[in-house]
């Protein structure tokens, strides 16, 4: 009996993605140290907690990574009939009496509070669509460009995106927007449906720059290409938290000024979207870098893993997950270094937030699943078969 355990235990880390698993373990665990770090030197007064919700969020979201990688993914896709209702019913939730704003001023309305925590449940709804999305894909599989397949796939990717602008989150809106697209492509989608949206494309943005965005809407754009922002009437409202974000991010020079310094660059939510501005003041150039870096392995490692699935379902699940956090890291980081517009949107385990973290890494374990289920060895760059 105990024979057999242990060849369980050792079968189970010989086909765990270790790498992967310990690169996102080493970065969710930084981002607590940094909220011990901003509650420490009295940073935010919002939540003096919240380093130990962050700590709480990792353990035990990688617990949960950790017991799906032992998992057939099929049998989580198979399920959908249980988490795609239970999720679209807490989207729901967010346009009641449930609804609530944590930070006021904002746009969207997109947390419902339950008294003894608050959720989002649009990051519930991301792994729902890409585990739901990548079975439709792979039941259509070599007959995905019949017309009416990707009529069926284009609503299928249209719903969560307009459920999610009713909500008045745009920066969510995108993300799925992006793993729609990336997911729909890796799946064969042929050039004869690519061609036209890309013609379309131009019109569109036209139409809805004059006829959707309201006028605060297009000051976020408008203020990425004026000159003195923070001297312009028109812009200091809107470059106001990324011209401290900027002020922020370069106070930390080269190597940073530790954790516990005497003085910081005070940046509104900086626990939250503009947390890579702490990483910057914190440990510098050098500090930013190495995140990067860190969040770059975690892609690649992800689209390495699409490479080996055993069949379309992983691969797709695998390029959903590299999607939804490549897109996260383009869009904050771009944000803070003003190549890109403020619509809220955390980086990935980094950013403040129970339910980020730990739907991150759920995702985080489909793509060990997918991986503990491949029967090829490679390595990250290269097969070696």
């Amino acid at each position: 009996m105990l024979k057999k355990v242990l060849k369980t235990v050792v079968s189970y880390f010989r086909k765990l993605d270790k790498q992967l698993f310990f690169m996102v373990f080493i970065v969710a665990a930084f981002s607590v140290v940094l909220m011990y770090s901003i509650v420490y030197n009295g940073i935010t007064n919002k939540d003096a907690n919240m380093y130990k919700m962050q700590f709480i969020a990792l353990c035990i979201g990688s617990g949960i990574a950790l017991v799906m990688s032992a998992l057939d993914y099929h049998k989580f896709t198979k399920l959908w009939f249980l988490y795609m209702p239970a999720s679209l019913g807490l989207m729901a939730l967010t346009f009641t009496s449930l609804a609530y704003k944590p930070v006021e001023g904002v746009d969207d309305q997109a947390w419902i509070n339950l008294g003894f925590t608050t959720l989002q449940p649009s990051e519930i709804l991301k792994i729902a669509f890409i585990m739901t999305f990548a079975l439709h894909l792979s039941k259509v599989d070599e007959h995905i460009n019949n017309p009416l397949n990707v009529l069926l796939l284009c609503i299928h990717g249209a719903a969560p995106v307009l459920l999610v602008l009713a909500q008045g989150d745009d920066g969510t809106a995108i993300v799925f927007l992006v793993m729609f697209v990336f997911m729909i492509f890796a799946a064969g989608i042929s050039w004869k449906y690519i061609i036209p949206v890309l013609v379309i494309i131009p019109p569109a943005l036209w139409f809805v720059w004059e006829r959707v965005l309201q006028p605060h809407q297009k000051l976020r754009f408008l203020v990425l290409f004026a000159e003195n922002p923070e001297k312009d009437p028109a812009y200091v409202d809107i470059y106001y938290q990324q011209y401290w974000g900027r002020m922020a991010l370069g106070s930390g020079q080269l190597f940073g000024k530790g954790l516990f310094a005497e003085q910081y660059v005070s940046v509104p939510e900086v626990q939250n979207d503009f947390i890579f501005t702490y990483v910057g003041q914190c440990f510098g150039f050098i500090g930013c870098i190495a995140l990067v870096a860190a969040l770059s392995y975690i892609c690649l490692k992800i689209v390495a893993n699409s490479r080996i699935a055993k069949d379309k379902l992983g691969k797709i699940i695998c390029i959903g997950v590299f999607s939804m956090i490549f897109i996260h890291c383009l869009l904050n980081i771009g944000m803070v270094l003003v190549v890109m517009p403020v619509i809220g949107i955390p980086l990935p385990f980094m950013s403040q937030g129970g339910t980020s973290m730990m739907s991150m890494f759920i995702c985080i374990g489909l793509v060990m699943s997918v991986y503990s289920h491949s029967n090829k060895n490679y390595h990250v760059f290269y097969d070696s078969r």
